[in-house]
C-alpha cells in the first residue's frame, strides 16, 4: 500500500511539472507572434507594404524604341527614326464576344480603315457572332444529333454555317457593318494576350488624340508611338544599309530561333538584312521597364534609350557622285552597238591600308515605258561572280616568281600555244614580240602566262604537244591566289558573302585559262582585295564598313566617340618583296606606256590593270547558256607608292559573239577614267 501512494505522487509531480513547461512554451510562442506582430505592424510596415504591392504587380517592357542612327564617314546622316502615330487592341480579361462586337461597332465611327482586305469568310463569320440564332437554325436536327453521338465537331458544324450564309444575307451588311467586321477581325487575330496592331498607316491627330483621351471606355483600344526608319537618300545604299521588320511583322519566321535566343520578343523590330541585321547588337535600342499594378496603372522602373549610332565608312557625296557617272555612261553605252545584252556595271572605291570601303555602286538599267530606268544592284557585290579576265595576272605573274618558273627579266616570246586536239590559244593581239616579265603586263600578253602555267605543271612547250600537268598545279596556283584574296571571304561586315565559284574540272588546258582569269569566277569584293594586296605592298587587309561606334546622344547631334573599327591583317603575301616591288612597277607601266593608258584619268602616279573575260549568258531564261559574251575588268589604285585609293570597275557582256561588226563600247574605260578623276579633284 505504501508503494502505491508514492508512486501516485510521483506521477502527479511528473503531470504538474509536463504541464508547467507546456504554459511555458504557450507563453513563449504567444510572445514570438506578438514581437512578429509588432515588427510586421510598427516597425517594418512600409517595408512590407512594398513587398504586398510588389506581390501584385509586372514587370513588363515597352514596345518600341528608335534604333540607332547611321553616318557616313564625314558625319552626314544616312538612316534616321520618324514617330509613326499607331492605334492597337489589347484584350482586357472577361471580355466576351458581343463586348468585342460592341466596341467594334464604336472604334468604326471613329477611325477610318479601309476594309478591302476583309475576305469573304470573315464576314460570314462575323454575321454569324451577330445572328447567333440564326446561325444556329442553319444545322438541321439530324447533324445536331451526330455531334452529340461525336461523329461531328464544333469546327465542323461552324463550318457548315459558314458555307450556308447567303450572299442575300450579306447583301445587308452596310459599309459601317462592314468596317466593323474588320476591326473585329483584327481584334481577334493571334492570340488573346497580344497586342493587335489595328490601324498603323495614316493615322489622324484626331484619331489618335480621341482613342488616347478614351482608352478607359474603349476598353482594351490604346495608342502608342512607333519608330519607322527613314532613309535620307532614297534608293542610293539601301540595298546595303539593309532592312528593318516593320510594326505588323515582328520577327520573321526564319530568324526567330536566333533572335529569340538572345530574349527578343515576336513583335520585336529587328535588323533583317545587311548592315541593319549585322549590327543589330548595337542599333538596337534598350526598352522602358514599367511596373503594371492591379488597376492597370503603371510605374516607370527603369527609362529606355535608343540604340547606339554607328559611322560607316562610305563617302555619301563620293556614292553620288559615282552612280550619277555610271548611269550617264550606261545610258551612253546603250545608244552604241552591240550592247543588246549589257545591263550591268559595279564599281567599288576603297582605301587599301585599311580596307575601308569609300563608295559601292552596282546598277541594272532596265528600259521600261519609253524610258531607262536604274535599280540598286549593290546588294550583289558580295554574293554575285564574273569571270575576271587578265586583270588577275598581277597573281599569276607571283605563282611564276615563287616557283622559280621565272625571275626578273625572264623573256619569252608571245606567240599563239598549240595543244594537242585543241584550238589555237592566243593573246587578245598576235606578234607582241619577245617580252619579260615587264613587258607581259603591260602589253598583256595571255602567251607569256600560258607557259608560266605549263612550266608550273611541269610540261615544257613544242608546238602540238600533248599536254600533261602534275597533280599539284591547280593547288600552286590556287592558293596564291587565296592569298590574294581570291577564292576566300573577304572578312567583310555583311552576313552574306559568296567566294566565287572554282572550276570542277582538271584538265590540264583549264590551267592556262586559270592563268589568264578565264576559269575560277569571283566576286566583285574579291576583286577590291586583291588590288588592295597588291597597293599595300602584298599585305591583305579585310574590307569593311564599320568606321566607328558612337554613343546615345540625348540631342539629334551624333554621340560621343566609343569605339573605332580596327582593320584586320588577315595574311601577307608569301614572296620576296623584289618581286613584290616587280609586280608593282609592273602595274604602273600598264597605266602609265601600256594598255590601261587612260584608265586612271589624269590622277597622280597610278597603276592597274584592264582585263577581257569570255563570258556566257542565258538569254532566254531557260537555265542553259545560250550566247557568248565580252565582259571588261579593270582594277587600279594611286599614287602607285603611298596608294589613297583603290578601283575596280566591271561591266559585263559589253558585247557578244556574232555581234553585227566589231564595235566594242569602251564604257568600262570612260567610267573607270570619270570615277577616278572624281576622286583625284574631291580628296587631293
Amino acid at each position: 500500500m505504501t508503494i502505491k501512494k508514492y508512486n501516485r505522487r510521483n506521477l502527479k509531480k511528473i503531470i504538474e511539472n509536463r504541464f508547467n513547461i507546456l504554459i511555458l512554451f504557450i507563453f513563449l510562442g504567444f510572445s514570438f507572434l506578438v514581437i512578429g506582430l509588432i515588427n510586421n505592424q510598427v516597425i517594418n510596415n512600409d517595408k512590407y507594404k512594398v513587398k504586398l504591392v510588389n506581390s501584385t504587380v509586372k514587370l513588363i517592357e515597352s514596345n518600341s524604341v528608335p534604333r540607332g542612327r547611321i553616318y557616313d564617314r564625314n558625319y552626314n546622316l544616312l538612316v534616321d527614326n520618324i514617330g509613326k502615330k499607331v492605334i492597337y487592341y489589347k484584350q482586357p480579361k472577361g471580355t466576351n464576344q458581343s463586348k468585342k462586337v460592341s466596341l467594334a461597332y464604336s472604334m468604326s465611327n471613329i477611325i477610318d480603315l479601309p476594309y478591302n482586305k476583309l475576305s469573304k469568310v470573315n464576314l460570314k463569320e462575323f454575321w454569324l457572332i451577330i445572328n447567333k440564332d440564326k446561325g444556329n437554325n442553319k444545322i438541321t436536327i439530324l447533324e445536331y444529333e451526330d455531334y452529340k453521338k461525336r461523329k461531328l465537331t464544333l469546327s465542323d458544324l461552324q463550318k457548315l454555317k459558314i458555307e450556308r450564309v447567303t450572299d442575300e444575307e450579306l447583301s445587308l451588311f452596310t459599309d459601317l457593318d462592314k468596317k466593323a467586321a474588320y476591326i473585329f477581325y483584327l481584334m481577334n487575330k493571334g492570340y488573346s494576350y497580344e497586342e493587335k496592331i489595328i490601324k498603323s498607316e495614316n493615322v489622324t491627330d484626331e484619331e489618335y488624340a480621341y482613342i488616347s483621351e478614351n482608352s478607359s471606355i474603349l476598353k482594351g483600344f490604346m495608342t502608342k508611338l512607333e519608330w519607322e526608319r527613314v532613309y535620307l537618300y532614297d534608293d542610293v545604299l539601301r540595298g546595303v544599309l539593309g532592312t528593318v521588320s516593320d510594326i505588323n511583322q515582328g520577327i520573321p519566321g526564319d530568324k526567330k530561333a536566333d533572335y529569340l535566343k538572345k530574349g527578343y520578343a515576336l513583335n520585336d523590330r529587328v535588323g533583317l538584312s545587311n548592315l541593319e541585321y549585322q549590327y543589330e547588337d548595337i542599333l538596337k535600342g534598350t526598352k522602358s521597364i514599367y511596373k503594371v499594378y492591379k488597376d492597370n496603372t503603371k510605374e516607370l522602373v527603369k527609362e529606355g534609350s535608343r540604340g547606339k549610332d554607328i559611322v560607316l565608312t562610305i563617302d555619301i557625296n563620293l556614292q553620288l557622285e559615282i552612280e550619277k557617272i555610271i548611269e550617264e555612261e550606261m545610258i551612253r553605252a546603250k545608244g552604241e552597238p552591240n550592247t543588246e545584252y549589257y545591263n550591268k556595271s559595279y564599281v567599288i572605291i576603297s582605301e587599301p591600308k585599311t580596307g575601308s570601303i569609300l563608295a559601292y555602286v552596282g546598277k541594272q538599267i532596265v528600259y521600261k515605258d519609253g524610258k531607262y530606268v536604274f535599280y540598286d544592284y549593290s546588294p550583289f557585290l558580295a554574293t554575285t561572280t564574273i569571270t575576271s579576265g587578265s586583270i588577275v595576272k598581277g597573281a599569276s605573274m607571283a605563282v611564276g616568281y615563287k616557283t622559280g618558273v621565272i625571275s626578273i627579266g625572264t623573256k619569252m616570246l608571245d606567240e599563239c600555244i598549240k595543244l594537242k586536239n585543241t584550238p589555237l590559244k592566243c593573246s587578245w593581239r598576235s606578234g607582241l614580240g619577245t617580252l619579260d616579265d615587264i613587258d607581259a603586263l603591260r602589253v598583256s600578253s595571255n602567251s607569256y602566262q600560258f607557259k608560266i602555267a605549263m612550266q608550273v605543271g611541269g610540261a615544257k612547250y613544242f608546238y602540238n604537244m600533248p599536254l600533261v600537268i602534275n597533280d599539284k598545279a591547280y593547288d600552286i596556283y590556287r592558293n596564291t591566289f587565296n592569298e590574294f584574296g581570291l577564292g576566300v571571304k573577304t572578312g567583310i561586315d555583311l552576313p552574306l558573302e559568296g567566294t566565287g565559284l572554282k572550276g570542277s574540272s582538271d584538265v590540264p588546258g583549264h590551267l592556262l585559262d586559270y592563268a589568264i582569269g578565264q576559269y575560277d569566277t569571283y566576286t566583285p569584293l574579291q576583286l577590291s582585295q586583291y588590288i588592295n594586296t597588291i597597293a599595300n605592298n602584298f599585305e591583305r587587309i579585310n574590307l569593311h564598313f564599320l568606321k566607328e561606334i558612337r554613343g546615345v546622344s540625348s540631342t539629334n547631334e551624333i554621340g560621343s566617340l566609343e569605339s573605332e573599327y580596327k582593320p584586320i591583317t588577315l595574311n601577307k603575301v608569301n614572296i620576296d618583296n623584289v618581286y613584290i616591288d616587280r609586280i608593282r612597277y609592273g602595274f604602273r607601266e600598264v597605266i602609265r606606256t601600256g594598255i590601261g593608258s587612260g584608265y586612271m584619268g589624269n590622277v597622280l602616279n597610278p597603276a592597274g590593270k584592264t582585263g577581257t573575260a569570255q563570258s556566257f549568258l542565258d538569254t532566254n531564261n531557260d537555265g542553259k547558256v545560250d550566247k557568248e559574251t565580252i565582259s571588261n575588268t579593270f582594277v587600279g589604285y594611286y599614287p602607285s607608292d603611298n596608294p589613297k585609293m583603290s578601283i575596280i570597275t566591271i561591266s559585263p557582256d559589253v558585247t557578244y559573239e556574232g555581234a553585227r561588226n566589231s564595235y566594242r563600247t569602251l564604257i568600262n574605260k570612260r567610267i573607270s577614267s570619270r570615277i577616278s578623276q572624281k576622286f583625284f579633284d574631291i580628296y587631293q
